[in-house]
């Protein structure tokens, strides 16, 4: 369904599970659990695993907070995306990543709920591809402190609002890890 021409594969996204993102992440154990099962999922199936890796003053690159949490093991032969901004398409080679590899649809999964994972969720389904959003697989910290929401309902309105959302042309929505079709439609 996807827009973009000639890209009839799938990929899992992995975005930002970093020691310093989700140290104090909400349902950190179990979230990591649940993408480390959906990432042998999708190399048993022969899907492109694409990671996201964001550096920045905070997680400055090869400091012990940038690196990606060890239950987590990038293969050398799996991509991985540097980015600075919270869309992991802007200012990336995301794009050319995916192209490379024909790829028009993606499960996302990773940290930060409120930030990185909606602003790429965004990102992809205005840039043509049909984006699938993990629902037990992405996480965020408590920031209400700050005003927002406690992280529970972050992560269950981001799910609210994206099983729902409709592009012309191209598909979103939401699946549990355990329903996870990467062959299907």
């Amino acid at each position: 369904m996807t827009t973009l021409i000639n890209r009839p594969n799938t990929a899992l996204l992995v975005v930002d599970m970093q020691v310093g993102v989700v140290a104090e992440a909400y349902r950190r154990d179990d979230v990591v659990a649940t993408i480390a099962a959906l990432v042998d999922k999708a190399r048993g199936a022969g899907v492109a695993v694409v990671w996201v890796q964001h550096n920045g003053e905070e997680l400055a690159p090869g400091s012990d907070g940038w690196q990606y949490v060890p239950e987590l093991v990038r293969r050398d032969s799996e991509p991985l995306v540097a980015k600075e901004y919270s869309d992991a398409f802007e200012a990336t080679d995301l794009e050319s990543v995916l192209a490379d590899r024909g790829i028009g649809r993606f499960f996302l999964a990773g940290a930060q709920t409120d930030e990185c994972i909606r602003s790429t969720l965004h990102g992809a389904i205005t840039r043509g591809y049909d984006v699938t959003l993990v629902a037990d697989a992405h996480t965020t910290e408590d920031l209400t402190d700050f005003g927002a929401p406690p992280p529970e309902l972050v992560v269950a309105h981001t799910n609210l609002y994206w099983q729902y959302h409709k592009a012309p042309g191209r598909t979103a929505g939401t699946v549990k890890a355990a329903d996870v079709d990467f062959a299907g439609p």
